[in-house]
This record gives C-alpha cells, sequence and structure tokens, in this order.
C-alpha cells in the first residue's frame, strides 16, 4: 500500500504574515516635497486690529456639506473668533454658506466649530486668553495636502494711536518703494 503524504500551507496575506498593521494610512506628503497651500478665506482687518504676538495652526471638525462648501470657496472668516471653554478650543462666527446641493443634510453656516490643538497648546492658549486678556484670532482658512486647516494668532487689541502709527510706517514704506521704481 501506498502512503499518502498531506501538507497544509497556510495562504495569509503578506501584510498580515510580516506583522504589519493591514488598514490604510492616510496620504503623507514626501519630506522633500513642498506641503500644497490652498487659500480659501483671509482675514484683512486682524493684522490691522490686533498686534500679533504668536500663531498657531489648527484642524477643524467639519460635517461634509461644510467641507464641499469650502472648496467652493464659500466662507467667511472676518467676524469670527475663538474661545477655550472646557479644556477645548472652539470657533465662533466662522461663516460657511450652505452648500447649494446639500438638501436636508445641510447644515447651519455659522454654527461653533471644534478646534483640533494639541494638549499644550491649548494650555498655554487658556493661559494666555484667561489670564493675560489675549484674543485668538483666525488669521487664514486654508487646505493643507486636502486637509482643512485655520491659522489661529494670538493678539492683543490695537489702540486708535496704534493704528495711526502703523498706517504711517505702511505709507512711508509705500512712498520709499515709489521712490526707488522712478529711479
Amino acid at each position: 500500500m501506498a502512503r499518502l503524504s498531506c501538507h497544509i500551507v497556510s495562504k495569509k496575506p503578506a501584510a498580515q504574515t510580516s506583522g504589519q498593521n493591514t488598514r490604510r494610512k492616510q496620504a503623507e506628503p514626501n519630506p522633500g516635497t513642498k506641503a500644497e497651500i490652498q487659500s480659501i478665506a483671509r482675514n484683512k482687518r486682524a493684522r490691522f486690529d490686533y498686534e500679533i504676538l504668536d500663531t498657531y495652526e489648527a484642524g477643524l471638525v467639519l460635517k461634509g456639506t461644510e467641507v464641499k462648501s469650502l472648496r467652493d470657496g464659500r466662507a467667511n472668516i472676518s467676524d469670527a473668533y475663538g474661545i477655550i471653554k472646557d479644556g477645548e478650543a472652539y470657533l465662533l462666527n466662522l461663516h460657511i454658506s450652505a452648500y447649494e446641493r446639500g438638501g436636508y443634510t445641510n447644515h447651519e453656516p455659522e454654527r461653533t466649530r471644534k478646534l483640533l490643538l494639541h494638549r499644550k497648546e491649548i494650555r498655554r492658549l487658556i493661559g494666555a486668553v484667561e489670564r493675560q486678556g489675549l484674543t485668538l484670532i483666525p488669521l487664514e482658512l486654508y487646505f493643507k495636502n486636502g486637509v482643512a486647516k485655520v491659522a489661529l494668532a494670538l493678539g492683543k487689541g490695537k489702540k486708535l494711536h496704534d493704528k495711526r502709527d502703523t498706517e504711517r510706517e505702511r505709507d512711508a514704506a509705500r512712498e520709499i518703494a515709489r521712490s526707488v521704481r522712478v529711479r
């Protein structure tokens, strides 16, 4: 009688046999390439009305129709400001227009949106906003590698005479640039 031998071969995918995680990773830019930034809205009055002390970059918690509306460039951050509440950062009065083809799932245009910051950054902001009386101002709203981000600044409100000084400096710089061009 002939003996039959049977070998069982395990057919697992290569990723599982090597112990690697099989979940998809979010696309990360190559270290050598520059991050692609697509600006959506800028707060032009912020640098005129406030003395900027420190800047931060934060992510935003958004709904799907908000992201689609942002891709159309329909946002206004001129009246927006940030607050710290219960150890979390929020952005108030950021106006993102309703998405035209949104239907019943559309978002409220001026709802309060949560900011995504590291705990260390939030602790620093709590100290600055509550103890020093500084304001959290959004400077720019943009997409960075396809993810919505906001550039925040800690600012101290300028007095009227400070604004006049800023205007004088700007006019003087413009005059110097004009005279250099003529020669």
